[in-house]
């Protein structure tokens, strides 16, 4: 059974979550704040972590930015408007996906099972390749890991499965439609900025050049392109 931990200071949204997720076959752990969150990821990490963004003391932003470089794993926010939620600087500081208030449990359930299962696909594929390397960069599906001249790139559960679905097609354009259905879990609208915050953000870890990327190119109105030679420095 898959584990769930939710931050929802609201006690009555908290255990309806908590009641439906539970008739699905979740296990739920409550929090009511971010006080513990980062001791309780370090000592049980879950499988998938549902964040409020509107919490007493600390909220959820800070919060994501804290647990980031303890959990890789699949975080998705809550929010009570949609106006008042910066799905960019969500998406830069380390969310997957986010879902506003009121929570339909049926659309949650969903967004919570799209998560995980990229997630699993991502680790599973035992008859496919599992390492790629270029240059200086070696990138290991097993492990789920990456290592740049050595050093190992901290990376989240999900710019790992960009990069490693980039990185698999070298030298060819990975469009827009095929990353957010295969990558990110829904169709594109043509307005989503997920795949662009993200690939930003591995241009920065990867010590691409952010203002005339050389590494991961962005081709305009199509997608992106890994650039296979690109590696050697």
């Amino acid at each position: 059974m898959k584990q769930v931990l939710l931050v929802e200071d609201d006690e009555r949204l908290s255990s309806l979550i908590c009641q439906y997720l539970t008739e699905n076959d979740f296990i739920v752990h409550r929090l009511s704040s971010g006080e513990n969150l980062l001791q309780h990821v370090q000592t049980s990490p879950p499988d998938i972590l549902l964040l409020d963004v509107m919490l007493p003391g600390e909220n959820g932003f800070s919060l994501c930015q804290k647990v980031r470089p303890y959990y890789p794993g699949p975080l998705l926010f809550m929010t009570a408007k949609n106006d008042d939620f910066d799905q960019v600087f969500g998406l830069e500081i380390g969310a997957d996906d986010y879902i506003i208030k009121p929570v339909e449990p049926r659309v949650l359930l969903a967004r919570i099972n799209a998560l995980l299962r990229r997630n699993t696909d991502s680790v599973a594929s035992n008859n496919s390749l599992q390492r790629l390397q270029y240059g200086q960069l070696t990138i290991d599906r097993s492990t789920r890991s990456a290592h740049l001249k050595g050093e190992d790139v901290q990376l989240t559960s999900h710019e790992f499965d960009m990069l490693w679905k980039l990185a698999e097609n070298p030298s060819v354009l990975v469009d827009r439609t095929t990353l957010y259905r295969e990558v990110i879990g829904r169709e594109y609208d043509g307005l989503d900025r997920s795949a662009d915050v993200r690939i930003s953000r591995l241009r920065k870890k990867l010590q691409d050049n952010s203002q005339h990327p050389y590494r991961i190119k962005t081709i305009w109105g199509k997608g992106f392109f890994f650039v296979a030679d690109a590696w050697d420095d």
